[in-house]
């Protein structure tokens, strides 16, 4: 079987577009290093773990700034604002944080930055160059689980039953 052609990885952690910063730039350097080091981050890369940064960094400032309400607020917590007619409202910035902790998430997983996404790549069969063992006694076992024998594992451990 022909291995599947794979991008450039960079010698070194490369470094953040100029857009990321504040928020966004803290978090690629948190987590571009590990990536980097699992061989997950190529340069093809850059672009999707840059809107992940931005996406975090969006989301920091909005979880913030809802917080500064928060406190201020102590009975609406800062939910419900008054529009400029005096009517109540959902703030804004609810939606924001919301918005920007689902793109969070959702960039996550193409990284394999969560649990299930991390077992997404282990059972596709994903070992990162890192852990990849060569020579003559290399010995690789990879498992692959189809749909329905996962589901049936997950649901059984769920309920406490074992084989």
């Amino acid at each position: 079987m022909k291995p599947e052609p794979q991008p450039e990885q960079t010698i070194d952690v490369p470094e953040p577009p100029g857009f990321i910063t504040g928020y966004a730039a803290d978090e690629w350097w948190r987590t571009a290093p590990e990536l980097h080091r699992l061989g997950l981050l190529t340069r093809m890369d850059i672009s999707a773990l840059a809107a992940y940064c931005h996406a975090f960094g969006q989301w920091q400032m909005a979880a913030e700034a809802l917080a500064t309400m928060q406190a201020n607020d102590p009975i609406m917590n800062g939910m419900i604002i008054k529009t400029k007619f005096g009517d109540a409202a959902m703030n804004p910035l609810v939606s924001i944080a919301r918005k920007h902790a689902g793109d969070v998430i959702r960039y996550s997983a193409e990284f394999g930055l969560t649990p299930v996404a991390r077992t997404r790549l282990a059972v596709g069969g994903y070992v990162p160059a890192s852990r990849q063992v060569r020579g003559a006694f290399a010995l690789t076992l990879l498992i692959r689980f189809d749909a329905s024998t996962l589901d049936q594992l997950t649901s059984e451990s769920r309920h406490g039953q074992t084989r």
